[in-house]
């Protein structure tokens, strides 16, 4: 909506302080009423392009059971992706999405006013089919029918998608996307080397002369402009180490595949909502993202409380804040990397205890339904 990243932060900043400093009780209050209005707006909205795209529905789902096991073959802009590269992304993305196994969502749970562990344990259990099984499936359904995941599209490049290699490429010409192919998937018999040197531009325009291919995105990035304060054309020379781009104060723009939130904008407008359909992610991305914000600052919340008192609560309060409002206009790919970094080192330990206490918890539960049953027999 154009408005500045810093004032969007400091509003949420503000609306999140007054939220957790109300304890448990008040953070259960608003996601409570935030989560029901997310999901039933994202999946009108994602019927609306399924169902306008019905005709691409069978072959969406062939290549979401074929591309799981094999990888994905290169489509219009996209490169291809080897198995390894969709394992990687489907395991990480997914712990992001559901939190399953990794311990966090118990801590929620076990604030819960239950008659039984088992109970709430079942409760528990529905959240990660509705996020992943439903959310997620429809998220894909509405990329892949809509066929917006092979386009390219005028956009901000981001450093960490931004890659400079030796040679003229093209995504049209069947040998080269072969070897494009190789180097994006790490295949050692690829020909393709990371450029190191100096890049002269000139109202803009880099002048590769034939000897650099520019990618992004998994993709060979057309129109490619080097901009100043996202709007005066560059001039002079620009240092790239190792295929990455040095200078800190340039922007690169131009054409080429997307990802994330911005894909997933593009496919609802190939809906029944058209245009208007790409107002529905950023909505409720926003609802997704603070609620997530919320629940999270309430497990480091107890985690504080265990570690050094409750005379810790505050201070740490603070500090989440400050880092939410930080991160709306910080490059934050260091942070992503650390949080996937950190994620597994909670998940194994907690999985490790789910395992040493698999009998118990499989007598509680066997005890759970015995007594459910003995109930429902008296009825």
């Amino acid at each position: 909506f154009e408005i500045d990243p810093i004032w969007t932060g400091a509003i949420l900043s503000i609306l999140l302080a007054m939220v957790i400093i109300g304890g448990i009780k008040r953070i259960a209050a608003v996601t409570s009423k935030i989560v029901p209005i997310m999901g039933i707006l994202y999946v009108i909205g994602s019927l609306s392009v399924i169902f306008f795209n019905i005709d691409n529905i069978g072959e969406s789902f062939v290549s979401i059971f074929r591309d799981a096991f094999t990888g994905s073959a290169a489509a219009g802009g996209f490169l291809g992706a080897s198995f390894a590269y969709a394992f990687n992304r489907g395991v990480n993305r997914g712990l992001f999405s559901n939190e399953a196994g990794q311990g966090s969502a118990p801590i929620a749970h076990a604030s819960a006013k239950a008659k039984d562990p088992v109970a709430e344990g079942l409760v528990s259990i529905l959240e990660p089919f509705l996020d992943t099984i439903l959310i997620c499936t429809l998220t894909g359904l509405v990329i892949l029918s809509s066929g917006v995941w092979t386009e390219k599209f005028e956009n901000n490049f981001a450093r960490s998608d931004l890659d400079f290699v030796v040679g003229e490429y093209n995504d049209v010409d069947s040998e080269d996307r072969q070897e494009l192919y190789k180097y994006l998937n790490g295949i050692s018999d690829t020909e393709i080397k990371r450029y190191s040197g100096t890049l002269q531009v000139v109202d803009g325009q880099a002048q590769t002369n034939g000897e650099i291919t520019i990618l992004h995105a998994r993709s060979v990035a057309e129109d490619v402009r080097f901009v100043i304060a996202g709007e005066d054309a560059y001039n002079g020379q620009v240092r790239i180490e190792n295929g990455n781009l040095i200078k800190e104060d340039i922007q690169v723009v131009g054409k080429s595949l997307v990802h994330s939130a911005a894909l997933t904008s593009l496919a609802f407008a190939n809906g029944y909502f058209g245009d208007y359909g790409q107002y529905i992610i950023p909505i409720t991305l926003l609802m997704f993202a603070f609620s997530t914000a919320i629940a999270w600052s309430y497990y480091g919340d107890r985690a504080v409380v265990y570690l050094v008192g409750q005379k810790g609560v505050m201070p740490y309060r603070i500090l989440y804040v400050a880092g939410f409002f930080w991160a709306s206009f910080a490059d934050t790919t260091l942070v992503w990397t650390a949080s996937a970094v950190a994620i597994v080192l909670m998940t194994l330990p907690n999985l490790l205890g789910m395992i040493l206490l698999h009998r118990e918890m499989k007598s509680t539960v066997k005890s759970y339904w015995k007594d459910f049953g003995d109930a429902d027999k008296k009825k």
